[in-house]
This record gives structure tokens, C-alpha cells and sequence, in this order.
């Protein structure tokens, strides 16, 4: 039984590396200002890069920062001071696709090193390579099957093996894509994707410029580039016997929200591998079906892509957004919250806590403003609150309410 498992939860900026260290990451991945390939996320500066890793390190845990775009020329010149100052704070290892990038690191630094996805591993004699020159972990291409991870690991047993296990898939090979540079003018492989993957398409004869005959596949259209995103919830002890020691989310664009249901179910289901016996408990499902998604898919791990892994009316399933994160805990069962999204008193509230995957109803007895508490009907994004509430939270715990669109439908 493989016990040498970490969990890897992506942090696109200060607040979400935090988010998910708590709610049970064992390490965070994240970027700097430049050389990754989440160009549109916040992500951190010299300055949030140091404190973020000494945070990590405070609580035992790791950050391993993404070196991995496909390097230009121009890429090259600002990359051997960044890779000397990423080992000055400590970073625990950096995530290279290219492997010029790969020679700088080992230049410049004895940082451990992990290949990216984006260098398209799908064989063992690759793996091997890449371990001969030096790196310590492998992230697979997710084109590979379950029998093709565990044959890798059993040609090259002594490299680390890791694989993405939740989160948005690209329909390209490993997200080696060009259609946003060519669509957008956005170079998807230096982080500026524009998800061009994802709109919907027509048919335009060559003779015809502007007719545009629209392909079907059911009543909403065609989307035939939109893959779901993939859960692997109900087999992850098949990855980890596979011989797999990195579970990676997929997500550094994504809310706190996002982050820390996922990183707590995930965090769940790992606990209960390592106790022997693995059952999928039905709330983990339940908790990811509460936030904005594009349906499930099971990937490419049962030898082929799942039959159904387009999401073909182009919408994403939401049924529960971030309503606030508790700031302060003033006294026993009474909080300072900061709102993220409106909701009003009264509304039906359900907290995320760290360690527990059912629901948690919560009741807000009370809500006023905590300059003057004079109180308030509703909230608005971004202000502070001081709320009374039923349910013992602790700081850092999030409340969030049915989305709009969810209470419509039901209605």
C-alpha cells in the first residue's frame, strides 16, 4: 500500500495558499510574476513569494513554484536570478516543462526538480530520461491510462510519479495548445489562454464567407472542443496503487471557495486510503457538485477519454457561491465576517470547514454594520460585517449561499 502520498492544491495568490494549507493541501503550487503558465492569475510577487513559503514551512508543508512556460529567447535573460532567489526563500522545488529552463535550474541552483505536464511524459523511457537528467518528479501527461502510469512506475521505480486528479482538462494534447495565439493573438503556452477551447463553433463553406451553417449535437449546438472538467474521486486509490505519489488539483484561477471544497474532500479521501479501506462516502460527491464546474469526466485513466467528456452546451454547473470568510471571532458565537458575494439575512447559509465534508447549516441570528451596529438587511461584496450565527466557526472558515441562478431554477 503506498503510503507516500502528497496532495497538491494550486494557490494563485497569498490568500489561496493559505486557504488551501488549511483546509489539507500538503503542498501548494503556485507562479510568480512571470514564467508560468497562469498569466491572467494574481500571483505573487518577490515579496508574497517569501512569505507564502515561509508560511508553508511554518506548518510543515511545501510550495513549488511553476517555471514551466515554453521558453522564447526572450524568456531566458531574467530567469537565473529569478531561479537564485526562489532558492534563497527555500521554495521546496520548481515545476519545468522546457528543459533549456530545466539546464538554468541546475545552473544556478540545487533546487529539487519537478517536469511539467506540459512536457508531455507518456512513456517510461521519457520518465527515465527526465530522471537521468536530474529531476526528481514527473508529471504525466494526462493522455495515460492507469495501466500505462503503473508501467512507468515500475520501470523507474525510484522517480516520483505525480498526475493531475481533479479540475479543467484542455481537449489539446497535455494543453500543448495554439488556438488562443492564433484566435486571440494570447499565447496559451506563456499563460494567456484565452480558452478559445470552450466557444461555440459553426460551419463556414469556403465559397460562402459568412454563411455559417450550425452544427448540432443537441438543441444547445455544438461545442465539440469543450471537455468537462475531470474527477477522479470515485477510483483514487486506483491511482495511488498505480504507484502515483503527487494528486494534483487542477485551479489556480479559481476562487477560495473552489480551492477548499475540493482540497477538503480530496484531503478526506486520502485519510481514508491510508486507514485500508477506501469507500467513496456520497458527501464527497455532494461537495463537488456545490461550485461552478463543467459537468465530470473521467479522463483518459481507463485507457481511452471517457465517451461523454464533452460538455457540449457550453454552461458550467453552479450551485453555491461564497457568501463571506469569517475574519475575527469577537466571542463565543459571535464573528466579523468578510462578505464576498451578497446575501441577505436570513438567507439559508451552510459553512466550509476544514476536516468536515457534510453539510453544515448555519442560521445568522444578526447582521450590522461593525463601524456603528446599526443593523443591516443584506451585505455587500467586500465589507465587513459583524454577524451572530448559530454554529461555532473558527477564523478562516467560509459561509456560502445557493447562487442565484440555483434558487431560479428551483423556483
Amino acid at each position: 500500500m503506498n503510503h507516500g502520498i502528497e496532495l497538491l492544491a494550486p494557490a494563485g495568490n497569498l490568500e489561496k495558499l493559505k486557504t488551501v494549507l488549511r483546509y489539507g493541501a500538503d503542498a501548494a503550487y503556485l507562479g510568480g510574476k512571470a514564467f508560468n503558465l497562469r498569466a491572467g492569475s494574481a500571483n505573487f510577487s518577490m515579496e508574497t513569494l517569501g512569505e507564502g513559503v515561509q508560511y508553508a514551512h511554518s506548518l510543515g508543508k511545501r510550495v513549488y513554484v511553476t517555471l514551466n512556460i515554453i521558453a522564447h529567447n526572450r524568456d531566458v535573460k531574467g530567469l537565473p536570478n529569478f531561479i537564485k532567489f526562489l532558492e534563497s526563500i527555500k521554495v521546496d522545488a520548481v515545476i519545468v516543462a522546457d528543459i533549456g529552463i530545466m539546464s538554468l535550474v541546475k545552473e544556478h541552483s540545487n533546487l529539487p526538480i519537478h517536469v511539467s505536464t506540459q512536457a508531455s511524459t507518456a512513456n517510461w523511457m521519457t520518465a527515465k530520461t527526465f530522471h537521468q537528467m536530474g529531476a526528481k518528479r514527473v508529471v504525466l501527461a494526462r493522455e495515460l491510462g492507469l495501466d500505462e502510469i503503473k508501467a512507468i512506475k515500475d520501470k523507474v521505480p525510484e522517480l516520483e510519479l505525480e498526475v493531475f486528479v481533479h479540475g479543467a482538462m484542455c481537449m489539446t494534447y497535455s494543453g500543448r495548445c495554439t488556438m488562443s495565439s492564433y484566435m486571440t493573438q494570447r499565447d496559451s503556452n506563456h499563460g494567456m489562454c484565452a480558452n478559445s477551447c470552450r466557444w461555440k463553433y459553426a460551419l463556414v463553406e469556403e465559397k460562402r464567407p459568412g454563411v455559417y451553417y450550425p452544427v448540432y449535437e443537441d438543441e444547445t449546438g455544438n461545442y465539440m472542443y469543450n471537455s468537462k472538467d475531470l474527477c477522479t474521486i470515485d477510483f483514487l486509490d486506483k491511482i495511488i496503487e498505480a504507484g502515483v505519489s503527487g494528486l494534483k488539483i487542477e485551479g489556480r484561477n479559481r476562487g477560495i471557495l473552489y480551492g477548499a471544497t475540493t482540497t477538503n474532500v480530496y484531503r478526506a479521501a486520502v485519510d481514508q486510503y491510508k486507514t485500508g479501506q477506501f469507500t467513496v462516502d456520497p458527501n464527497w460527491i455532494e461537495e463537488l457538485e456545490t461550485y461552478r464546474h463543467r459537468g465530470y469526466t473521467t479522463g483518459f485513466f481507463f485507457g481511452k477519454l471517457d465517451r461523454h467528456a464533452q460538455r457540449l452546451d457550453g454552461k458550467s454547473d453552479e450551485n453555491h457561491v461564497l457568501a463571506g470568510v469569517v475574519k475575527d471571532v469577537i466571542s463565543p458565537g459571535h464573528y466579523l465576517v468578510t462578505a464576498r458575494n451578497k446575501f441577505v439575512l436570513g438567507q439559508e447559509i451552510e459553512a466550509v470547514r476544514p476536516g468536515v465534508t457534510t453539510k453544515i447549516k448555519v442560521q445568522a441570528l444578526d447582521l450590522a454594520n461593525p463601524t456603528n451596529n446599526q443593523a443591516q438587511p443584506d451585505t455587500k461584496p467586500g465589507y465587513d460585517y459583524l454577524m451572530t450565527l448559530d454554529t461555532p466557526l473558527e477564523v478562516g472558515d467560509l459561509l456560502r449561499v445557493k447562487s442565484p441562478e440555483h434558487d431560479l431554477e428551483e423556483n
